[in-house]
């Protein structure tokens, strides 16, 4: 039986549903990363100024997505993730009205918050309704929406870029509000929700905290939550700062270093599916992510000192994208099994959107502090490269799960 035949019917669905409402949310969030090179020539902001912009605005959105984790584990999947596109959509295509910092800021964490809390709604509906022994397979590919929002988004930054300017692609944020009767009229409340939801009434979000930090939860909490802030320093040191390197270190144009990161990460969808099929069917899906991550550490090094021109650094970008971005889909499907389905929304808000929102704070902060003094390829090295490694070595800590046990069983395993 094929992983088509056995998702037949509303998995299907469901996941198809998911995939694209995820889709448009890492869409809304690219934007900004494709328009930070005229952002900063308009408002007339430093390097140090758009970093500090960054950091502040992540920090606040991640910890506002640990009580949107919460109230999806209180008041559904589904609910949560209506309001979340809704809120995602206006917020992003108000940026376009921005005329400061302190609006940028503020629309930004806004941005973040709620683009950010589909992540832990989608992640648990997708979880919930796989069958077991394609869960993991399910879970990752949920992940390939990051790239192929990206690359959505540079075909749009492109042309609006040269054409009318950073305010206007903004609105293509719009494009993602309709979606939302598509999810109410397409998606249900999941079974398992349902029936463990007598565990949540009630219940508020320092207790749904504390339950991560429980003696059988402590462990894998603590070191997963180390393990992804490290990987999205990384990450957000990066990302949000690639077209910029690409335009003031290698003096590619705007318009073109927007195609390569958006051709790059449309290419690296082949290293997310290959990454989730390894971890369901070769390896386990901790073990994945530690060979991921470091072969995704290696290839960024290599883009970064060893490719010059154009066709060289566009090629390497998409083999880096493959395993560094990559990795999210084992990372994804790992983390989301770990928790019990009562705690699953809150555990990914906290140890992964959370973890993820402080990594991007910090590392947009560190590259923009370190790029004055010691030039963009050094402080990619010292704070890309490194965290990466570090992040994959964090991951070995953590507790192997067997693929194909049903999702309810994984506590039983990790309690042994």
């Amino acid at each position: 039986m094929s992983i088509w035949s056995e998702t037949r019917g509303y998995p299907q669905r469901a996941f198809f549903v998911c995939l694209v409402a995820y889709g448009f949310s890492q869409l809304d969030l690219a934007l900004f990363s494709y328009a930070v090179p005229s952002i900063r020539k308009d408002l007339d902001l430093s390097l140090q100024e758009m970093g500090l912009i960054v950091s502040v605005s992540y920090t606040l959105g991640g910890i506002l997505q640990v009580w949107f984790g919460h109230l999806t584990d209180r008041f559904g999947r589904k609910t949560m993730l209506q309001i979340s596109l809704v809120a995602a959509s206006i917020l992003v295509a108000a940026h376009s009205l921005v005329t400061g910092a302190i609006s940028l800021t503020l629309l930004r964490a806004g941005a973040i918050f709620s683009g950010g809390a589909l992540y832990p709604s989608t992640g648990a509906i997708v979880t919930e309704i796989a069958p077991a022994r394609y869960r993991g397979m399910m879970a990752g590919l949920l992940q390939t929406a990051y790239p192929l929002g990206w690359f959505a988004a540079a075909m749009f930054a492109a042309p609006f870029l040269t054409i009318f300017g950073w305010r206007a692609l903004f609105l293509v944020a719009l494009l993602s509000l309709p979606y939302v009767l598509v999810v109410r009229a397409m998606l249900k409340e999941t079974d398992r929700y349902t029936l463990a939801k007598e565990k949540t009434e009630g219940r508020g979000l320092f207790t749904s905290i504390g339950h991560l930090f429980t003696p059988e939860m402590r462990a894998r909490s603590i070191t997963t939550f180390i393990a992804q802030f490290l990987f999205v320093v990384a990450y957000g040191g990066s990302a949000i700062f690639f077209p910029t390197y690409f335009v003031e270190s290698r003096g590619i144009e705007l318009g073109s270093s927007a195609i390569l990161v958006g051709i790059g990460n449309g290419v690296g969808v082949l290293g997310y599916i290959l990454a989730a099929y390894v971890g369901e069917f070769v390896l386990t899906r901790r073990t994945t992510v530690v060979v991921w991550t470091l072969l995704g550490a290696a290839a960024f090094l290599f883009l970064v000192w060893g490719t010059k021109s154009y066709a060289a650094t566009i090629s390497a970008f998409a083999v880096m994208s493959m395993f560094f971005y990559g990795a999210a889909a084992v990372k994804f499907a790992y983390i989301a099994e770990i928790f019990p389905t009562h705690l699953r929304a809150t555990g990914l808000a906290f140890c992964g959107s959370l973890a993820v929102n402080l990594g991007t704070a910090v590392g947009p902060l560190l590259i923009s502090t370190a790029v004055g003094r010691m030039g963009w390829d050094m402080a990619f090295t010292l704070f890309v490269g490194i965290p990466l490694v570090m992040a994959g070595l964090f991951y070995l800590f953590l507790k192997p799960v067997p693929s194909g046990i049903d999702v309810d069983d994984v506590q039983k395993h990790l309690a042994t």
